[in-house]
């Protein structure tokens, strides 16, 4: 009893010392105060740390930055650092939806882009500090959050941004791992800026298409319409563009699947970012069925 007794304290202690959480103001003003939350893991002497920026989902109206603490935990605990970022909720007590104004929707998402660039060009300047290796930088999120990290990835960083430039010139995304977004349009992606990605999405899904369709579902005179483009097109995109991508969908799922690569399926997010860092290619498309049967293939999809 005491040898299990002193095991427990020993994986206890080596999984404290393995990660360490750090909360950091990456922009302040009068008026604003923008804080995330960076899950480091125990330094390597002379090893730079990859690291992945993380976007809550919530409409752009709600949602928090310390939602996915078990996601930074298990990152960290495997080599990577995490940061898991406040954004402005421009939305909040606005319309999202149909009911909306498109001009405000796409405000909305500009604004949480400009804040994703404006933390990762913090933490680029930060990263001796923390020993975060720049070149390996990933972008992640859910619904709204993996909307940021789409356009994040792909909009023009000079005429898009809100604010002070403060990336490289040169920079892009090492990567993107993306629960139930969308792009606003696959033209955006071309065999230049293409990053490698891993998306899971929901076929049925009616608040962020899977496809090429409206946002919520929303009519065509709706004063909140516009078209979006899911995970099924962009990993059709990119599969004519010959660009690694793996695609999770869910046969029937609805909106309820954005969080699953943060949650049940941290680990496939894992080998996803170690492939990229290891520089494997891949394509395939995974594609889970009512009863969780999985199956995986090139041009597999939900009959």
């Amino acid at each position: 009893m005491k040898k299990l007794l002193l095991l427990f304290i020993v994986l206890v202690f080596n999984t404290i010392q393995a990660q360490e959480v750090k909360t950091l103001t990456y922009f302040q003003n009068d008026t604003l105060k923008l804080d995330l939350d960076l899950y480091l893991p125990k330094k390597k002497a002379g090893q730079k740390i990859p690291l992945i920026m993380f976007a809550f989902g919530g409409g752009f109206s709600g949602g928090e930055r310390t939602s996915e603490k078990d996601f930074g935990k298990f990152m960290s605990e495997n080599g990577y650092a995490v940061a898991s970022i406040s954004y402005s909720l421009y939305m909040k007590d606005k319309d999202f939806g149909c009911g909306g104004i498109l001009k405000e929707k796409i405000k909305a998402i500009q604004i949480g882009v400009s804040d994703m660039w404006l933390a990762t060009g913090y933490l680029i300047g930060n990263a001796a500090k923390y020993n975060l290796d720049t070149s390996k930088i990933f972008v992640s999120g859910i619904s709204a959050g993996a909307e940021i990290g789409f356009q994040a990835s792909f909009w023009n960083y000079k005429t898009m941004n809100l604010y002070k430039n403060n990336l490289p010139a040169t920079f892009k995304y090492a990567g993107f791992v993306g629960g139930s977004g969308a792009v606003v349009d696959t033209k955006l992606i071309t065999k230049t800026n293409a990053i490698p990605m891993l998306l899971a999405h929901g076929s049925k899904d009616a608040t962020v298409p899977y496809a090429k369709g409206s946002h919520r579902s929303c009519a065509e005179n709706a004063s909140g319409f516009i078209i979006l483009y899911g995970s099924q097109a962009v990993y059709n995109h990119m599969l004519g563009l010959q660009r690694d991508i793996q695609l999770i969908t869910f046969c029937g799922g609805g909106h309820e699947f954005s969080g699953y690569l943060f949650h049940e399926g941290k680990k496939q997010v894992l080998e996803f970012v170690n492939n990229v860092v290891k520089d494997k290619k891949f394509q395939s498309s995974i594609i889970v069925g009512p009863d969780k049967t999985a199956l995986s293939g090139k041009h597999l999809f939900c009959e």
